[in-house]
């Protein structure tokens, strides 16, 4: 029996990817799966059907839980907050709780420099990555108090130390901590964590990246001191898995670095 059996979790961005290689590509994906194998109900939500569909597939094919994907896009000038509720709604319907949201959702312009980002790709990375957060978190909030649940953001490297050709994605992730530490201290009287992970692991993201924008990649990605890239699921999905269990109940409005040693901050 695993530690979240007939519990429900959130994954957004859960979609299914793959490297060039064949391998999972996709820290939503890795998430998913580390809860998979502890028992836990899924809710994945993305922009790409094709891959949630795969991803709903191989998940209850092979870990035997249930899995709702749900077609989900945050963007300038769409009714984001209705499209929250609508993913809690139909959770609530199919599983009638909520243990754990994930906000990993993410979605910017890396590589184009301050003076040439658009206002509307400012706005791609702040209503993927900030509005969904603090929208998902809204709706979620009743659920996660009557389970006394956990909530784990994601955030990046990126805006903790201000790298190169991510003005846009920086600014949306330093926002989604600064969102966090308020609900941790908000929400803390409702037995309720809120922590930030800042990953750094190979995914088709940056595979794409280093192809696009090969010298904004340069500045900005190097081989960790632990020598490799994170795995998605196991040295980034396995510590979700964590944060949200009773062991790590008082950790709370912290921001974790799990970079192989790139994240080192006083």
């Amino acid at each position: 029996m695993g530690a979240f059996e007939n519990k429900t979790v959130i994954v957004t961005g859960g979609g299914r990817s793959v490297l060039s290689d064949g391998r999972c590509g996709s820290i939503g994906y890795g998430i998913a799966t580390a809860y998979a194998k502890e028992g836990a109900n899924l809710v994945i939500t993305g922009r790409n059907v094709k891959k949630l569909e795969e991803a709903k597939e191989e998940l209850e094919r092979l870990y035997g839980i249930k899995v709702l994907a749900v077609a989900a896009d945050m963007a300038a000038g769409s009714d984001n907050e209705a499209t929250a509720n609508d993913v809690v709604k139909k959770t609530i319907e199919e599983f009638g709780r909520i243990d754990v949201l994930i906000n990993n959702a993410q979605a910017s312009a890396s590589g184009v420099i301050l003076a040439d980002h658009t206002t509307e790709q400012f706005d791609l990375a702040m209503y993927s990555g900030l509005y969904a957060t603090f929208y998902y978190m809204k709706a979620c909030y009743p659920y996660l108090k009557e389970t006394q649940g956990s909530v784990i953001n994601f955030a990046s490297g990126a805006g903790l130390f201000g790298n190169y050709g991510q003005c846009a994605y920086a600014a949306a992730k330093e926002g989604i901590r600064g969102l966090s530490r308020v609900a941790a201290t908000e929400w803390g009287k409702d037995n309720i964590n809120v922590n930030i992970v800042c990953p750094l692991a190979w995914t088709a993201q940056l595979e794409n990246f280093e192809k696009a924008y090969p010298e904004a990649f340069k500045a900005n990605v190097h081989m960790p001191p632990a020598g490799h890239f994170g795995d998605p699921e196991k040295e980034i999905g396995r510590v979700c898995v964590q944060l949200a269990s009773p062991d790590f109940k008082y950790m709370n409005g912290e921001t974790i670095t799990l970079e192989g040693g790139m994240g080192l901050r006083p």
